[in-house]
């Protein structure tokens, strides 16, 4: 029996080794074409019709984001066009609910504006949920994904440095991972 099991591996190896023997030689891509790749933004658009008096604040939260990173651009989607976030008001708690990397909703809830948390941050923060980036709770103010935790005096609405990092990798480049640390189909709460 064992000689059966060796004699059927080694087998197998041989007809998997003859089948790639057998197939379509293919160039490798090149170092400029993956260069190509990493150096262009993946277009992630958005739409922000219906977040009411928030509009500015999401506008400037994409473009917080469109600052820090190079892998992932956030534009406002075109007239017509089907835009990857969907951002609105509500009475709620803000929280994005993610449906794969780039794209899903994100709601600005009145309840923390009207505790007093800065309504750019919350901007860049739900925004973050959508690139791929968790929650840091607690957090220090310096940690643009600590959200609530870092209290109503915080206003910074830029990621740090490894928040940055994070959302480049999953965008940037041939190798980038294809899905966030959030999970899908999922409500984040901050």
């Amino acid at each position: 029996m064992h000689v059966r099991t060796s004699t059927s591996g080694f087998a197998a190896v041989l007809a998997a080794t003859f089948a790639l023997m057998g197939g379509q030689a293919t160039a490798a891509p090149s170092a400029a074409a993956d260069a190509d790749r990493a150096a262009a933004a993946r277009v992630v658009t958005y739409d922000a019709s219906g977040s009411a008096e928030f509009r500015s604040a999401v506008d400037r939260g994409a473009a917080i984001w469109n600052e820090s990173v190079d892998a992932v651009e956030l534009r406002p989607a075109a007239a017509g066009q089907r835009a990857n976030i969907r951002v609105l008001a509500d009475n709620g708690w803000p929280r994005a609910i993610t449906t794969s990397l780039g794209n899903g909703t994100v709601y600005i809830g009145r309840q923390a504006v009207d505790e007093g948390h800065n309504t750019i941050r919350i901007s860049a923060h739900e925004l973050g949920h959508i690139l791929g980036l968790p929650d840091r709770k607690p957090g220090p103010c310096s940690s643009l994904m600590s959200g609530a935790s870092a209290g109503t005096t915080c206003t910074n609405a830029y990621p740090n440095a490894a928040e940055k990092a994070e959302v480049e990798g999953y965008f940037g480049g041939s190798f980038a991972r294809t899905s966030g640390a959030v999970p899908l189909n999922a409500v984040i709460m901050d």
